[in-house]
């Protein structure tokens, strides 16, 4: 019998041990804006930020809708479930600055994809969305010298990353004769988004250019254009690296695509809270902003470009 208590004891020490270990390991949580293929790669950074910090659970986390309060509700969700950290692609910024608030004053929030600096986030890392919007730009340029009217699509265009592709794309094209003429919101709704490129190019049959500024867009203007037998005869500029879009880039149906690095926001990103965390504020710059470079895609660097991102996702 005594022999069976202690053994009994031990074992119940051991799991207790273990449940302490668990329960020591802090949670950090990446929340994105939406349910697009696009964040796969920030999955893949996201893993292989797993593997180097052993002492951290790590997620990625989807809302069942792009909606800023069912965001909002996610982030609440993984405050009381005891997260020690967000990183969030915020749905809109501007009308959810008291909200995002709410989250920073009960854990360090942290911001990428569409930043909302009138918040008290921690930091930003992520693109410079006006810097990729005038390298959309110089696409047009390149791909209409003698001009044309482009009208855009977007999924929240009241996001920042949204508003400043836009605006990038306008300063560098201002003065020529390329012009963006429309920008058509579908709020991340697939159906949406390619029934504003049909009722578009209904409305506008003439047009010389489409611009796909969420990387769900192009494949979507790609496909009413192929449907409706005007693939190649107008002009598409790209954002992102869907697998239809680098096809598009590749048989030279789509321009070109400026292309972010959202690996690199989930794998940077996790490092960047748990250094936070662990009281390195050095790795907080003064402005608060972490800039990882964009780059424009072609026909001339596509296949290395497309290579580089199966290793990533493979792990490699």
């Amino acid at each position: 019998m005594k022999l069976g208590l202690a053994s009994a004891l031990l074992v119940t020490g051991a799991l207790l041990a273990t449940g302490a270990m668990a329960q020591e390991k802090k949670q950090l949580a990446f929340v994105v804006n939406g349910a697009s293929d696009f964040w796969k790669l920030a999955e893949a950074g996201v893993k292989k930020a797993q593997g180097e910090l052993p002492n951290y659970d790590l997620s990625l986390k989807y809302p069942e809708q792009a909606a800023a309060a069912v965001q909002q509700r996610l982030m609440e969700d993984l405050v009381a479930g005891g997260v020690s950290a967000i990183m969030v692609s915020a749905v809109d910024p501007k009308s959810s600055t008291d909200s995002l608030n709410k989250i920073g004053s009960q854990v360090p929030l942290f911001t990428t994809d569409s930043d909302a600096p009138d918040t008290n986030r921690i930091a930003y890392i992520g693109s410079s969305n006006t810097e990729a919007g005038k390298q959309a730009g110089e696409i047009a340029l390149k791909a209409l010298p003698d001009g044309g009217k482009c009208i855009g699509f977007v999924g929240l265009p009241g996001a920042d990353n949204a508003r400043e592709r836009i605006e990038g794309m306008k300063s560098v094209i201002a003065g020529s004769k390329v012009e963006l003429i429309d920008v058509r919101g579908d709020d991340i709704d697939q159906t949406r988004a390619k029934r504003n490129v049909e009722d578009a190019l209904a409305a506008n049959p003439d047009i010389d250019c489409m611009v796909g500024f969420y990387s769900y867009n192009p494949p979507r203007i790609y496909e009413v254009l192929k449907e409706s037998g005007k693939l190649g005869q107008v002009t598409v500029i790209a954002f992102d690296e869907d697998p239809i879009t680098l096809g598009g880039v590749r048989e030279g149906t789509i321009a070109g695509t400026v292309v972010q690095d959202p690996f690199e926001w989930g794998y940077q990103g996790m490092k960047l809270m748990a250094s936070y965390l662990e009281g390195d504020k050095s790795v907080i710059p003064e402005n608060k902003l972490i800039i990882v470079p964009t780059k424009m895609i072609d026909k001339g660097n596509v296949d290395a470009f497309e290579a580089e991102l199966k290793s990533r996702i493979s792990g490699g």
